[in-house]
């Protein structure tokens, strides 16, 4: 799994690349939220579209996500979410706490 962060303002956008699939990778995503909060950074969007595909290790990680900036005052924003991982996020009822968009930059936007 690759993630790369790049920054939008002071919306910071977290590409995630590779499956999400529990084990040191997914938890290496965790640990970036929890960097950027230490470092006062609390709007992010997590770019999934190359995130083929996710468990429920994955889903825990982005609900630990979720929970880890709102406890900061800050908020997710989901991109690029594939229609496989969509459905993950469907069956699961999960979908109702993300706000997803097709692009990083329009859920960039959202926060303005």
């Amino acid at each position: 799994m690759n993630i790369d962060l790049k920054e939008i303002g002071d919306v910071t956008v977290m590409a995630i690349k590779g499956n999400m699939m529990g084990g040191p990778e997914t938890i290496s995503v965790h640990d970036n939220i929890k960097g950027l909060i230490n470092q006062g950074k609390s709007k992010v969007v997590i770019d999934l579209s190359q995130v083929k595909w996710m468990n429920s290790s994955g889903l825990g990680t982005m609900m630990g996500c979720l929970t880890s900036l709102k406890n900061a005052q800050g908020d997710l924003k989901l991109s690029g979410v594939t229609e496989k991982v969509k459905s993950l996020f469907m069956i699961t009822k999960l979908i109702t706490l993300f706000e997803t968009y097709d692009s990083y930059e329009d859920a960039a936007k959202a926060f303005e």
